[in-house]
């Protein structure tokens, strides 16, 4: 039953969830609304139909995006956490503390596809500590956000 234990959340850690069963479908979405809702290219999500959802820690906030569709964040930091359609609800893929185990396997809403998305494995790419100009802030930076798995409280009294 471990592998079926998923814990997540927000980049703050006011929000964390625990999902018990089988993920559903992983997708990726181009739709304007998920590129909304995401701020990004595309929102990959997958399905929680069928498994226990309990929120572990604060309430997600929710947008009506449409007469169907609600949208799930995080109050706090903005984080987006679920498509909760009349067919179920879908989490967002880079909330989960581990999500390198959850690869989509099919494509939606194309017909909105960014014209360049594809073409962004092409980019070059380069390390973060690549940055030259950057290194010297980035030798410092201390992150204030939750780490990937649960904890008792957060944020640490040191911050």
């Amino acid at each position: 039953m471990a592998d079926d234990i998923h814990t997540g959340g927000c980049q703050c850690g006011a929000v964390r969830f625990r999902v018990e069963g089988k993920l559903g479908d992983a997708s990726v979405c181009h739709c304007r609304m998920c590129q909304k809702a995401s701020g990004n290219f595309y929102l990959p999500l997958v399905s929680v139909r069928g498994a226990k959802v309990t929120w572990t820690r604060g309430e997600r906030k929710r947008f009506q995006s449409s007469n169907a569709v609600w949208r799930g964040f995080c109050g706090d930091c903005g984080t987006p956490l679920t498509y909760e359609a009349p067919d179920g609800m879908a989490l967002a893929i880079a909330a989960f503390d581990r999500p390198e185990g959850i690869a989509p396997t099919i494509q939606w809403g194309i017909e909105a596809k960014l014209p360049y998305v594809d073409r962004v494995p092409e980019l070059p790419g380069e390390d973060t500590m690549t940055d030259v100009d950057a290194t010297s802030f980035l030798a410092h930076l201390v992150s204030y956000q939750h780490p990937d798995h649960d904890t008792e409280t957060w944020p640490p009294e040191e911050r």
